[in-house]
């Protein structure tokens, strides 16, 4: 059996569509799926990306792009009355939920939806209090909550230890030590499960070996 970590941030209408679409992609397959949440804003700044909703017509782009593939792949999606948004209370939410820095499927898929589903503002008070309310009994500990300092260490545990693998954006799928990132990372996500020969070769690890054609600026 694999084990798969999935990297996401509620933020990532991407990482919505993949995991709605993630069952159907490793059907047949024998694997679990660890969820991971992580912040997203870290990993873009540590690579000084503003990622697309800091670049405006790229902005628009990708909320046309992430509505229709929504239609296209039959995942219900709406975008959410505001974006982007400080995705924080909900990933802590979630986070008050584990005790290893992982969720199931069914914590990830109720804040997902929260977001993805109803174009309602995603930071409502009253819905972050309905929310609260869904995942009570997936709470972990007695008295623990978003605001309580557990969520908050687990979180930024999971961000560093995203980092340091090497993650750089989500969704981001991690198993046997190989990165694939994105919706469209997950065709080769499977060909990798279902033994694909490609990756016995030298592709996979000679990328990093191609020199860049852009000068490096002083530091």
């Amino acid at each position: 059996m694999k084990r798969i970590t999935f990297y996401l941030d509620f933020v990532s209408p991407y990482a919505w569509l993949a995991f709605d679409r993630l069952p159907e992609v490793l059907e047949g397959l024998s694997y679990s799926v660890a969820y991971q949440p992580v912040l997203l804003g870290a990993l873009l700044q540590q690579h000084g990306n503003p990622g697309p909703a800091g670049i405006a017509p790229k902005r628009d782009w990708t909320y046309r792009h992430v509505t229709w593939l929504g239609h296209a792949q039959g995942t219900p999606l709406q975008m959410p009355a505001r974006h982007p948004f400080n995705p924080l209370p909900l990933l802590r939410q979630a986070l008050a939920c584990s005790n290893d820095g992982f969720i199931n499927r069914f914590v990830a898929g109720v804040v997902l939806r929260h977001v993805w589903q109803g174009g309602h503002d995603a930071l409502d008070a009253d819905r972050l209090a309905a929310l609260a309310v869904e995942l009570g009994e997936q709470v972990r500990s007695a008295g623990q909550d978003a605001t309580g300092e557990a969520p908050k260490a687990l979180l930024r545990g999971n961000t560093q230890a995203a980092q340091a693998a090497g993650v750089f954006g989500v969704p981001a799928f991690a198993v046997d030590g190989k990165l694939f990132w994105g919706l469209d990372g997950l065709p080769m996500l499977r060909a990798y499960l279902d033994g694909d020969a490609w990756f016995a070769g030298d592709d996979w690890d000679a990328v990093p070996k191609v020199p860049s054609g852009l000068a490096l600026k002083a530091g």
